[in-house]
């Protein structure tokens, strides 16, 4: 039977009926249309739909949308500046060329965001540590990693 919870997403309240088994992936997807969370797996193997709830990622495939209640909820969609202005994270990954396909760039530019806001000036190996839970099928990490260290280096995170 359907729940009426609140969700804070991206800074907004979204009131909504939700089973009790729903993950926050599908609600963010399938009820919400934010559809920059992509799902890779579906088990919390791929990191495809990170998102940060109280500025830690999650896994929101694991996640129960009932669980996310009174907690701050940010997708891709929340990094967006004024006028759509892109966050610095997803400019170092365009000037970097750090996107290929594009699937799991959401969830890897999130886990960035968390990465860096617990340590500003992470080490190659810290940025790599980090993503660990984030996989790439087509880049091979090189330019992602190079991306997220420019980032840091110039504290815009």
């Amino acid at each position: 039977m359907k729940q009426l919870i609140t969700l804070r997403i991206n800074g907004v309240d979204e009131g909504l009926y939700v089973e009790p088994w729903w993950t926050l992936s599908r609600v963010l997807r399938e009820e919400l249309n934010l559809i920059g969370t992509k799902e890779g797996c579906g088990g919390g193997h791929c990191g495809s739909c990170t998102v940060l709830i109280d500025g830690k990622a999650v896994m929101s495939c694991l996640y129960l949308a009932m669980k996310a209640r009174g907690k701050d909820i940010m997708t891709i969609e929340g990094l967006q500046g004024e006028n759509g202005a892109l966050h610095p994270l997803q400019e170092a990954f365009i000037e970097h060329f750090a996107v290929q396909c594009g699937y799991c760039i959401p969830g890897m530019i999130m886990t960035a965001k968390a990465l860096l806001a617990e340590n500003p000036n992470p080490t190659e190996e810290e940025v790599r540590a980090g993503l660990s839970g984030n996989l790439c099928r087509c880049t091979g990490y090189v330019k992602i990693v190079e991306a997220i260290l420019s980032s840091a280096e110039k504290k815009g995170n």
